[in-house]
Parts: C-alpha cells; structure tokens; sequence
C-alpha cells in the first residue's frame, strides 16, 4: 500500500524543477514590471515567489513518483516534463525582460498545452502524479489571464 520513499532521488527530482524555477527567474531578470500597466487583479510581488516555489516543489515529487514508478510509459512521460520545464523557463524571458507581451500570452497557452499533455502521460503512470499538477496547470490559466490582460494595457 505505501511504498517507499527513496530520499535522494526525490530531492533530486525537487531540485531539478527548482533549479528550472530558478533558471526562469534568471532570465527574467528580476520580474521587473516598473512602467508597466498591469491589471487590477494582479496579485502582490511578493505572492509569485511563494506560488512558485510550492509548485516547483509540487512538480518534483510528481516528477519523482513517475521515476520511481519502473512504468514502461517512465521515459516518455518525463521527457513531455522537461520540455515543458524548458518552456516554462524561457516564459519569463520572454515576459519580464523582453516585454514581448503577446508573444508571451501565447507561450503561455503552449506551456499549458505541454502541461496538460505531461498530466495526461503522468497519470498514465501514476495517478497522484498527475494530480499534483493541477495546481500548476490552475496557476498557468491565471498566468494566462494576467498576461494577456498585460498586453491589453500596454
């Protein structure tokens, strides 16, 4: 029934989707917003951090039960996850430091495609693998909606 956890693979796992979180801030160069029109409802700066380091951690341990799992569907599964973190990386280049606004409203509905594709292969795999990226994909449509909202204004 339970099975077990298997330290060093999982804080791998962790680490390799923080170090992609960390990448994207990188290049984003700081979230900077400064003379930007931004929509009513954007959250405060210091809510995205915390956001994304909780989902960052999410994505890992779903990382990691897919894995650890032995699934044939493994290799697969996680490459879909990788090209995706790449994609998610590259967003905040895009968005804060070249301000390119549309380009990045539709990066952002690639990502989410990609998103819903590795959730669709990890629950292949393992069920609560693709469960613990719904919060990811719920924060991706917000995204969304802030980022096109962004371009509307500006």
């Amino acid at each position: 029934m339970f099975q077990t956890i298997r330290l060093k693979p999982l804080a791998v796992s962790i680490g390799i989707a923080l170090l992609a979180g960390a990448l994207g801030a990188l290049l984003g160069g700081g979230n900077n917003l400064d003379g930007i029109a931004s929509p009513w409802f954007m959250p405060p700066a210091v809510v995205f951090p915390i956001a994304w380091t909780i989902l960052y951690v999410l994505m890992g341990i779903a990382a990691y039960l897919v894995y650890d799992s032995g699934s044939p569907q493994r290799k697969e599964a996680l490459q879909v996850y990788a090209l995706q973190l790449v994609v998610n990386s590259l967003w905040s280049l895009f968005f804060f430091r070249l301000h390119w606004f549309l380009f990045s409203f539709l990066w952002i509905l690639f990502l989410i495609v990609l998103v819903c594709f590795t959730i669709y292969r990890f629950n292949q795999v393992d069920k609560k693998a693709g469960y613990l990226l719904l919060p990811y994909l719920i924060w991706l449509l917000f995204a969304a909606i802030l980022a096109f909202s962004v371009y509307r204004l500006n």
